[in-house]
């Protein structure tokens, strides 16, 4: 699958314009501890990211005003603080992580970044038909601890076959996105996958200045 369609799949995630979404139903007492979790499961959680998300883009667009720069700061504003990249590159560094300095961490931090703007930017700013994609989340929600893997099937206007993703979030003080898998490719095992391989071949501190180069290009 090519890094265009994963990106495209993992947008389709903020330009639904109608959610469904099931609540898990655990059978236990309500005790003061997880009320939170009652009121605001994952799935709620993943709906209220996504009208969010869709109403800002759409008045962008009713305005006329979709910039290159407007819809940068659309995904700053409101996709970013629903994501957990620390604990994104926490998981696509693996057993490395442990090993890097906080400055070194922040760099991979403003890699992952970096790199999804530079992504969704341009895509989000040619979609026109915000309104013919549909969401719905899928029954199977997984949930152990603070963590939970979401499924959400994606339909389109046109009547083609539905598309599986599933959302993976971890919650702190709330929900957050941390990572996406689509036909059982997972985006932060990619990373994984990509700063592994660069390791064990070239060392710590050949990543890490590739890295560096690759944050100053994506930011001129």
């Amino acid at each position: 699958m090519s890094r265009f369609l994963f990106t495209l799949i993992y947008l389709f995630l903020l330009l639904s314009s109608s959610l469904s979404y099931a609540v898990e139903d655990n059978g236990d007492q309500l005790k003061n501890e997880n009320i939170s979790d009652i009121i605001d499961p994952p799935g709620s959680a993943a709906l209220n990211i996504l009208v969010s998300s869709l109403s800002s883009l759409k008045e962008l667009k009713k305005q006329n005003k979709e910039t290159i720069e407007n819809i940068e700061t659309l995904i700053r504003l409101k996709l970013l603080p629903s994501l957990d990249i620390a604990y994104s590159t926490q998981r696509a560094l693996d057993n490395y992580y442990d090993d890097l300095t906080d400055s070194e961490k922040q760099l991979f931090e403003t890699y992952i970044i970096e790199s999804l703007i530079n992504d969704y930017v341009g895509i989000l700013g040619a979609y026109q038909d915000l309104d013919s994609i549909n969401i719905s989340v899928g029954e199977n929600i997984l949930r152990k601890d603070n963590r939970a893997n979401v499924p959400l099937i994606i339909s389109f206007s046109d009547n083609s076959q539905p598309v599986e993703v599933a959302l993976s979030m971890i919650k702190t003080n709330s929900w957050k996105i941390y990572d996406v898998t689509y036909s059982g490719v997972s985006l932060i095992k990619n990373y994984q996958a990509q700063f592994g391989s660069m390791i064990k071949r070239k060392g710590k501190d050949f990543l890490i200045g590739i890295i560096t180069k690759k944050v100053l290009e994506i930011k001129k």
